[in-house]
């Protein structure tokens, strides 16, 4: 059982990880799409600057996501991902693009459970767990 999850952990890992850096990395020559026309009018009205500014913006932090999920840093990449993908999907569901905005939260749910996933077969970091220990109450503790 552990082999299999595992298995899935690392497809869930080099596909969220690389699909993230490769996105990222396209916002700046727009090869794969003309990406300034994915944020919602309202949205891009209130920017100082330009989408295509913007998006390189949102590049850097996709691919800075994807180098997360593909090294030690699955975990938290997993969770940015996660949210990211649903801030995406809010614009898209305002721009009117409700099938990309169904397909971003699907990876939203994938980022999530590779998040999780990496807890379970990783475990959860040191920080975390002195943090838990302090907060439970001294009775329980024995």
């Amino acid at each position: 059982m552990d082999s299999k999850l595992n298995r899935i952990w690392l497809v869930l890992k080099i596909g969220l990880g690389a699909i993230a850096f490769v996105a990222g990395l396209d916002k700046f020559f727009n090869v794969l799409t003309y990406w300034p026309g994915y944020v919602a009018e309202p949205f891009a009205s209130l920017m100082p600057f330009s989408t295509q500014t913007f998006m390189y913006a949102v590049g850097v932090i996709e691919m800075a996501v994807g180098v997360a999920i593909l090294t030690k840093l699955t975990r938290v990449g997993g969770y940015v991902m996660s949210a990211w993908l649903l801030c995406i999907a809010v614009n898209l569901l305002v721009a009117g693009m409700f099938d990309i905005a169904a397909r971003d939260v699907a990876m939203a749910l994938g980022a999530f459970s590779l998040a999780q996933l990496t807890e379970v077969l990783h475990g959860v970091p040191a920080a975390r767990r002195r943090t838990v220990h302090a907060i439970r109450p001294a009775h329980a503790a024995t």
